[in-house]
């Protein structure tokens, strides 16, 4: 199945691409084929973030709807845009106590005048809607498990054979994937994407001999999340609220990154979540844990009194900012979104970064395109007689577009985040303190301009766990939740809908040249950190009455809890876990995330 583009992945990055391009080839009578396809069982179905919205990039994309936007938005999707009317950002100094920090000390990246609480899954469904009336196609329940080769540049994806059992064995309902060709395929699949660390790694689009400045290793947060329904008397539509301190930050020279946000967002909705640095050396810390423990703190619960958590989900981010940015480019295609990682981490917003990047990457393809019109697909391209002769086309097609990454260096992308370029290593190798310290200087003075680059103090974050001899003091104890304020977890799990069809092989797969390590390291040495720092309870030791390897626990796998989160094989000790994607469809089925 041919096309002339081909975007891995139907997030706000991959829609606004494939709407860009589409919107310059209505403006130059030039006819691309434009394929997107989306694990997700839905377009938004994957889709999970904070959400205040920056609605800069999506002004840009749509100069018509800048003032009509959100009225447009609400009449498709039921869903509000809410403008931010209360901004506010507070220090837990105790279960008890908190002071607010003055707005005046707050960087201008912490400054939300002018932007909109929102669903970022609700977004791209309108997105969506919008793309698929200028006739771009979308196959949701797609998901893209094999990148294709040709002479060493990308030709194009293979999707998921589906209907396979436990035991390997196609079943009645088997079907084979299909290979999906194109002259460029850009992969759009969020932080940590199977496909795209395929690439980066092939590639090696993260040696600093790639170009560009300096290339440090990418770093990831997991941001857990919640959305309640409250009574209306009690909701404030439009505020805002960002902390630090209790309790994951326990002294000014806690290293543990990470803090909390809070929105109202009409009609009366709270979207409540934690973000929590992967970079954290205890490996008894839960995250999960820490977030329920958060919302009893006396400033935070009162935001739910009366209400119902109708949501949950998680989902990693990237935190390494403009230094870990990989090179954007390779034969055949690119990288946008949070496939590279865009996020600035001051301004705790990725949404607008990513759309824009999409946006870059459709102008330098459509140039490519438009100067090179013997690349487009022609009609004989799509009959199968004709494969042969298509074969050789692609192959001449598998240009680098380089162009792409000189438009976003030369951007308000890559002004955003070099300007706070050094903001998150000096948390990580200084604490909370002179990391507020050093984002103070750097946002205030240096505005990205000292002539240094500051380095996180390891190479991953799986290298910063400490083993469990190394931790201080005894493992961490949380309170029982309450079922009313606090959840456990799989009661939690079942808001998130997530489905996978339970007769398939597991998509979570332990490396072969690791098999020793989940009982021999993870277990013995640094006291099993996975059945803590997975939002979904996929990890999990049992009892091991068959043990012959002297071992009294084992691993048990439950992959059909998974939603899609990605931390595991990135926390993992030794990184032993390979993250595959399931079959189409399956995972979270986020509604309002």
């Amino acid at each position: 199945m041919p096309c002339d583009v081909l975007i891995v992945g139907g997030g706000i990055a991959g829609l606004s691409t494939s709407i860009r391009l589409k919107q310059l080839c209505n403006e130059h009578d030039l006819d691309l084929s434009i394929t997107i396809i989306e694990k997700g069982s839905e377009i938004g179905a994957h889709v999970l973030s904070g959400n205040v919205f920056d609605p800069k990039a999506l002004q840009e994309l749509f100069p018509e709807k800048k003032d009509t936007w959100m009225t447009e938005f609400l009449e498709h999707q039921d869903s509000y845009a809410t403008p931010v009317s209360n901004d506010t950002f507070s220090y837990l100094s105790s279960p008890e106590k908190s002071f607010e920090i003055p707005n005046v000390l707050l960087p201008k990246q912490l400054h939300n005048e002018g932007n909109y609480i929102i669903s970022l899954g609700k977004l791209c469904r309108w997105l969506g809607s919008i793309a698929e009336d200028m006739g771009i196609d979308i196959y949701p329940g797609f998901a893209a498990s094999e990148v294709l080769y040709a002479d060493d540049a990308v030709i194009g994806v293979a999707t998921k054979d589906v209907g396979i059992g436990k035991d390997g064995i196609p079943k009645e309902t088997f079907e084979p994937g299909i290979e999906l060709l194109a002259g460029q395929t850009i992969f759009a699949e969020g932080a940590r994407g199977s496909c795209s660390e395929e690439i980066i790694s092939k590639f090696n689009l993260r040696s600093s001999s790639s170009g560009g400045d300096e290339k440090l290793p990418q770093t990831y947060g997991l941001g857990i999340k919640e959305v309640w329904e409250i009574p209306k008397e009690n909701h404030t539509p439009g505020f805002v609220q960002h902390t630090l301190g209790w309790p994951l930050q326990n002294s000014l020279s806690d290293k543990t990154f990470g803090g909390s946000f809070l929105y109202h967002q009409e009609p009366n909705l709270v979207l409540a979540g934690f973000v929590v640095g992967l970079d954290y050396p205890n490996p008894y810390l839960n995250p999960y844990k820490e977030f329920q423990r958060w919302k009893t703190h006396p400033d935070i619960a009162k935001h739910f009194k009366d209400g119902e958590c109708i949501s949950y989900g998680a989902r990693v981010l990237n935190e390494g900012g403009y230094h870990s940015i990989p090179k954007l480019t390779f034969p055949g295609g690119m990288l946008v979104g949070c496939s590279a990682g865009f996020l600035n981490t001051v301004k705790i917003k990725g949404s607008h970064t990513a759309l824009k990047s999409g946006m870059l990457a459709a102008e330098s393809v459509f140039e490519h395109f438009k100067n090179n019109p013997d690349m487009i697909m022609s009609e004989s391209d799509f009959d199968e007689d004709e494969a042969e002769d298509r074969s050789d086309k692609k192959k001449k097609n598998q240009t680098e577009i380089t162009e792409y990454e000189s438009k976003l260096m030369n951007s308000w992308i890559k002004d955003e985040l070099y300007e706070v370029r050094n903001v998150h290593a000096a948390f990580a190798k200084w604490g909370l303190l002179p990391g507020l310290a050093y984002a103070g200087a750097s946002t205030f003075i240096f505005g990205g301009k000292e002539p240094w680059t500051l380095k996180p103090p390891h190479s991953s974050d799986s290298e910063a766990t400490q083993p469990k001899d190394q931790i201080k003091g005894d493992p961490i104890e949380y309170p029982s939740p309450d079922g009313v304020l606090t959840f456990d977890l799989l009661t939690n799990l079942q808001r998130s809908g997530t489905f996978h069809d339970d007769d398939q092989p597991s998509h979570l797969k332990i490396k072969p040249d690791l098999m020793n390590v989940p009982e021999a390291l993870s277990m013995q040495i640094y006291a099993a950190p996975e059945q803590r720092f997975c939002p979904a309870g996929v990890y999990e030791y049992v009892d091991n009455n068959d043990s012959e390897d002297g071992q009294e626990k084992k691993l048990v796998i439950n992959a059909q809890n998974c939603v899609h989160c990605k931390c595991c094989s990135i926390k993992m000790p030794h990184e032993y876990i390979n993250w595959t994607v399931p079959e189409g469809g399956g995972g979270p089925n986020y509604q309002n995330m």
